[in-house]
């Protein structure tokens, strides 16, 4: 059984980054969402194991998008990671008191994302 993991990223260039690094782990695929909206239309329709989101959107910033997941009885227990620029401590608190696993700021390094989807995924 494979593993699917929501990426919800507006820039390409990132998410595509990001994807690379998810699919590098074996059994492990990765789908692309294009913001917040997206990947609510996403959400009902897979069973994510995993979900990794951005803060800065256009349309439902992250922070407001892990509000909503950690409220879904489908996700309320799905690991969620935050990948962005904030890097100031009071985002990183927000971000973990709404139910976020792992806080990255970027740039991130491959090798410590997939050592935390190994870790969340239970496949380490």
């Amino acid at each position: 059984m494979g593993f699917k993991v929501l990426i919800v990223e507006d820039s390409k260039a990132s998410g595509a980054f990001i994807a690379a690094a998810v699919e590098s782990v074996p059994g492990v695929e990765a789908i692309n969402a294009q913001g917040g909206f997206d990947a609510l239309k996403l959400l009902p329709r897979h069973r994510f194991d995993l979900i990794i989101t951005d803060i800065n959107m256009p349309d439902i910033n992250g922070l407001e998008l892990i509000n909503f997941v950690k409220k879904n009885p489908n996700y309320r227990e799905t690991p969620l990671f935050i990948i962005t620029t904030e890097g100031r401590d009071q985002d990183r608190q927000r971000g973990m008191a709404l139910g976020a696993a792992e806080y990255l700021v970027k740039p991130i390094q491959t090798q410590s994302l997939t050592t935390l989807l190994r870790k969340y995924l239970k496949l380490a």
